[in-house]
């Protein structure tokens, strides 16, 4: 296995955590996969610790302590990485979505996160907390925004989306909100920011009919899958499970509308949307 690459512990608390670990484990004379064998986890699993790609939790930061004689070093200091502005279910996917270099996400529903205009996310929150105070979704939403702040970056992470045709046609928010948000993806897409193809409902049966998937590449560590759901999510790291998703994404890629048409689809429900808007 590839080590990891070498990290600014000044960047965040994770980055910290995964450098001293990495230190402590080769100060140990351990591999990756000997430090996980102890840990009952895989050493590509440490490999992301050490990268940074994955949150420590505190029943490995104990047992970290403990194997590589750091007294309560990880136990102290994870207590800072665990603090999260997203959901439990989706915080560490989050997380390490923002130091991905190459992101592909199938989304059978919405608008994928990273791609949301201010608009339809609120329509989003607002549906999913219909009770919910206006501070409650304000703050949300400024983490989502935030969150899309990693397209800022003009070339990093490479990020290929494949939309369920009913992304496109429900109208979330209203058409107004759709035509603005519909706008948004294609004007990223002719930037050359992002890749776009719609899965036509004429593809019909596919390959990730049970729900939204995530695939997360790094420099310098293992690759992530996250499988969601309503209110729940799953990080995978075991290899053959993340490439069993690698290969329900291609096949998503084989059946969906080429880049060009995808665009040309878009751009069309956007156009229609923004009339029945004027009418």
């Amino acid at each position: 296995m590839a080590g990891p690459k070498d990290l600014d512990p000044s960047s965040s608390p994770r980055a910290l955590l995964g450098a001293e670990l990495r230190h402590a484990r080769e100060k140990a004379g351990m591999s990756q996969e000997e430090l996980g064998h102890r840990l009952f986890v895989s050493g590509s699993f440490i490999g992301q610790l050490e990268a940074g790609t994955r949150r420590m939790q505190m029943e490995y930061a104990r047992t970290l302590d403990e194997v590589l004689g750091t007294e309560d070093f990880f136990a102290r200091n994870c207590k800072a990485v665990a603090r999260s502005k997203y959901p439990d279910h989706f915080a560490e996917a989050a997380e390490a979505e923002a130091v991905a270099s190459a992101i592909k996400e199938y989304a059978p529903l919405l608008i994928p996160g990273l791609l949301q205009t201010r608009e339809y996310a609120r329509a989003v929150f607002r549906a999913y907390r219909p009770t919910a105070t206006e501070d409650v979704i304000d703050e949300l939403l400024g983490a989502r925004l935030e969150r899309a702040r990693i397209l800022d970056d003009p070339t990093k992470p490479l990020l290929w989306a494949v939309l369920d045709e009913a992304v496109v046609r429900r109208a979330t928010g209203g058409t107004a909100v759709m035509a603005e948000a519909l706008r948004h993806v294609t004007t990223l897409v002719r930037q050359h920011r992002i890749i776009v193809q719609v899965l036509p409902f004429s593809a019909g049966a596919h390959a990730a009919m049970t729900g939204a998937l995530t695939l997360m590449a790094f420099d310098g560590a293992p690759p992530l899958a996250f499988i969601e759901g309503p209110s729940m999510g799953r990080l995978e790291d075991d290899p053959p499970t993340v490439a069993r998703h690698e290969l329900t994404y291609d096949l998503l890629r084989a059946s969906a509308l080429s880049p060009r048409e995808s665009l040309a689809l878009i751009e069309s429900a956007a156009e229609d949307y923004a009339h029945e808007d004027q009418l």
